[in-house]
């Protein structure tokens, strides 16, 4: 059984919706409850819904509704007790709206002037809790005394509440600014694997049957996920094997997905979401970003959840289906994110950010699902996991490169004449700079190479973070090869001039070693 309180203004929004569709869908019993005050701060409901009452809602998504009086406690609470045993008979959601008002403003700093005055003198007559009183004595269900010592009670609850919260000291920021993230859990060392020859689409699959098979509290949540196996077939199979209650195929309803997803994390559960595109996790930004990401800071409370982005042009699928979005998440606090290139890395990046008790995304190149294959040997040592990667040896310039960009640097190193450490972070929030500081000391020279455009992406931010911290060791201006700042064109032609290209890496290089102006 769940409870979910919302105001009336809450009911106009997508994650509304979407929670009580897939409520209805998945057979959840949940009391939506509405607490109907006549205002969203200071909008009407006049301006927030055109129907008669919100409980209609409940039709369009075949569950039960009502709406009560709120303002008597006798009928809340016996009609709350009959929803709960409606859904304890049919496991479905049930909507009850409470009318009710609001004898106060939105917030300390509203003194609720848009309530007109004459409204506020009727809302005053209606105070529930001078009303309920006066029942209790009228209908002689408690004496004078009784009631008053019931009052009393309360306001010494009160009283000592207040006591204790102005004896305690102010907060102090040494103290009270942190942790954003959960300490790792005592889970470093989990079971070796070892495969040959493997496509990154089927690492992914590995992983994931790697994580079920082995955490019965695993559940995997996304599109097309059951018996499709997912848009890229990165998880089929898995249906097949562990069944509809822990492959579960959701309605499209990302944001909701992904609260769902934090609930369940909550109880026990260690939920995986996919995102058919990293684009269509923007649907759930204030879920990922503010929920699942200060989910730590605000409760003290671990929030283990593996969120799976597949991203990345270079497959011709247009500006919808193309982004990366390394350069959003990374700058949220408390997310955890980790951007593979190889297909050893992708089966570690799954599997340690599942036993991580921290929100952590994986981004998974979408071009390098068919494209890019190779060997997997985990020792199962997820501590050695977070940390930056290293291609390439050299002492004259560090290259670094995220996603598939490292593929056009890779190629462009096969004809350098000069030597160049290569360098995928790897973590990209937050990042495991320190390596990649001590490589541009060394080499006094700092390449970026992303697909990304040059906001977008996170190249301007290392180039800020290597300025900082080895500046005097410079040799020249560090420099980032980014995408124009369009959206990622369809044509293949002009995906491919959208791009970073060999070419440009090896022209640029040059420059930086002044062998060219």
């Amino acid at each position: 059984m769940g409870l979910s309180v919302s105001g009336d203004g809450g009911t106009s929004t997508g994650d509304f919706h979407e929670s009580l569709n897939i409520a209805s869908v998945r057979k959840v019993p949940a009391l939506f409850l509405i607490e109907n005050n006549h205002y969203a701060y200071s909008v009407p409901t006049s301006l927030q819904y055109n129907c008669e009452k919100l409980s209609d809602r409940a039709k369009a998504y075949n569950v039960p509704g009502k709406t009560i009086d709120g303002l008597d406690p006798w009928e809340v609470y016996t009609t709350v007790c009959d929803a709960f045993d409606e859904m304890r008979r049919t496991s479905l959601p049930y909507v009850l709206e409470c009318m009710t008002l609001r004898l106060d403003g939105h917030a300390v700093y509203d003194k609720a002037e848009y309530v007109p005055v004459e409204l506020r003198a009727e809302w005053l007559l209606r105070d529930p809790i001078i009303l309920a009183r006066k029942t209790l004595i009228d209908e002689a269900l408690l004496t004078e005394e009784a009631v008053s010592s019931i009052e009393a009670l309360a306001d010494s609850e009160v009283e000592n509440a207040v006591r204790e919260a102005l004896a305690c000291a102010r907060p102090d920021p040494k103290k009270h600014l942190g942790p954003v993230f959960a300490v790792s859990s005592d889970i470093n060392k989990v079971d070796p694997f070892k495969a040959s020859g493997v496509k990154n689409f089927s690492a992914v699959s590995l992983a994931l049957n790697y994580i079920l098979s082995k955490n019965d509290s695993a559940v995997l949540l996304g599109m097309d996920i059951g018996p499709k196996g997912s848009a890229f077939a990165t998880c089929k199979g898995l249906y097949e094997r562990f069944g509809p209650e822990r492959v579960m195929d959701m309605p499209i309803a990302e944001s909701a997905i992904t609260g769902f997803a934090l609930g369940a994390s909550q109880t026990g559960a260690l939920p995986i979401v996919e995102y058919q595109f990293a684009d269509f996790a923007t649907e759930a930004t204030t879920q990922i970003g503010l929920n699942c990401g200060t989910w730590f800071f605000r409760s003290g409370c671990p929030a283990p959840i593996l969120l799976r982005l597949p991203c990345g042009g270079g497959i011709t699928l247009g500006a919808f289906h193309s982004g990366e979005f390394d350069g959003l998440w990374a700058r949220f606090p408390g997310l955890k994110v980790l951007y593979p290139y190889t297909t050893q890395e992708l089966f570690e990046a799954l599997i340690a950010g599942f036993y991580d008790p921290n929100p952590c995304i994986v981004l998974e190149h979408k071009l390098h699902y068919v494209g890019k294959g190779g060997d997997i040997d985990f020792d199962g040592d997820t501590r050695r996991v977070w940390r930056s990667r290293k291609y390439a040896d050299g002492a004259d310039i560090t290259v670094v490169g995220f996603g598939a960009a490292l593929d056009v640097v890779l190629h462009a190193a096969n004809e350098l004449r000069y030597g160049a450490d290569i360098w995928n972070p790897f973590m990209v929030g937050p990042f495991d700079m320190g390596p990649i500081i001590d490589s541009i000391k060394k080499t006094g020279r700092l390449l970026v190479v992303q697909d990304n455009t040059d906001i977008a992406g996170l190249g301007n931010h290392i180039v800020s973070l290597a300025c900082r911290e080895c500046f005097a060791r410079l040799k020249c201006a560090p420099e980032v090869i980014s995408a124009p700042g369009v959206p990622v064109p369809f044509a293949p032609e002009l995906e491919a001039f959208y791009r970073p290209n060999k070419e440009t890496v090896l022209q640029r290089i040059a420059t930086m070693m002044g062998e060219i102006s």
